[in-house]
């Protein structure tokens, strides 16, 4: 585990130096907002709602919106004058005992272990406070924020739990809960309701308890990548998204579009020659036709004519034909290559 804070217990006259480390994870699956169609990260802009421009980090402030709409803005040095925390020390303001403190009030949990120097009177704290039975209420200061929190003994090391104040807790304010609420539970349903708790009562192993939500989906994970049904989306270009000049965007469009319409049009040129090829085939074959019906001894010479007439441009339009369909076939054996990947969040 990786230390997210260090300091010091302080009660009384003794100090305990101490590291931070969280004590709690979820587990649960991430996921990433992505483009449906290519997988594509889909990222958020800072962006001002008043002229639309996007705002640098450094330009963004806190705003506190009053009641009526307007905004207080404050800036780096307006919250200067706050009163500071005491930084890196966790104070010890009382022991109290444990079942005084409302579990609704406990936030979240770390531990602390001894830093060297601190293990003798790290460990003189915890059996005293174990044997005591009692927790310490402290204050602290983390990620510029005073917090109040408890430490309690757990498994022979400390745990710091942070804590909500006490006009953070809501009330439960709730129709049902007046004087003149008709819930009064009758004495026989009271007696089988305690019956039935009787006969589902058992000891508390958190083991027993699984995520049933998050294996399944994990379970769905698992069958696309093995299925290979994932998306590679291609590197976005270094720096992030920029901003692309119209005018230089046109152009290269159109320049785009240009070499594009010319590979058509020399790919459609050897099948134009073919088509004209067997059109002057048709045509010199009528015109010997028709000179044919003059005289019987010129007809069968121009029907020899116009019989190796024909077979000439049937010839060239094969010709024609087969570099046409060598042509399409070398850009058919040009099969577009898709890499597949498995990309899994953090």
């Amino acid at each position: 585990m990786r230390a997210i804070w260090s300091g010091v217990i302080s009660f009384g006259m003794v100090t305990v130096p101490v590291k931070m480390y969280g004590a709690t994870e979820e587990k649960r699956v991430g996921f990433h907002q992505v483009h449906a169609a290519d997988g594509g990260r889909v990222r958020q802009k800072r962006v001002c709602e008043l002229d639309g421009e996007e705002v640098p980090l450094s330009d963004v402030a806190k705003g506190y919106q009053l009641p009526d709409g307007d905004v207080v803005v404050l800036t780096g040095e307006d919250l200067e004058g706050l009163p500071e925390a005491i930084a890196k020390t966790i104070s010890v303001e009382s022991f109290v005992p444990e079942e005084q403190i409302d579990p609704i009030m406990y936030s979240k949990s770390y531990y602390l272990a001894p830093d060297k120097l601190g293990v003798r009177p790290y460990a003189l704290l915890r059996d005293a406070m174990d044997s005591s039975g009692r927790v310490a209420v402290v204050r602290f200061a983390m990620r510029e924020r005073e917090s109040l929190a408890a430490l309690r003994v757990r498994d022979g090391v400390l745990v710091l739990e942070t804590m909500l104040w006490s006009d953070e807790i809501r009330e439960p304010d709730f129709d049902f809960l007046g004087k003149d609420a008709k819930a009064e539970p009758k004495a026989a349903e009271l007696k089988m309701a305690e019956l039935l708790i009787d006969s589902l009562s058992s000891d508390f192993h958190p083991e027993d308890y699984h995520d049933t939500y998050r294996e399944a989906l994990e379970e769905v994970i698992e069958a696309k990548v093995a299925g290979r049904e994932v998306v590679t989306p291609p590197a976005p270009a270094e720096g992030g998204a920029q901003v692309i000049d119209l005018m230089a965007a046109l152009k290269a469009s159109v320049e785009a579009a240009k070499r594009t319409r010319g590979a058509g049009e020399e790919e459609a040129e050897p099948a134009k020659k073919t088509a004209k090829a067997t059109a002057a085939a048709k045509k010199t074959a009528a015109a010997k036709k028709s000179s044919s019906s003059s005289s019987s001894s010129s007809s069968s010479s121009s029907a020899s004519k116009s019989s190796a007439t024909p077979k000439r441009a049937a010839k060239g339009a094969r010709a024609a034909a087969k570099t046409t369909d060598r042509h399409s076939a070398s850009t058919r054996k040009k099969p577009a290559t898709k890499s597949t990947s498995t990309r899994r969040s953090a």
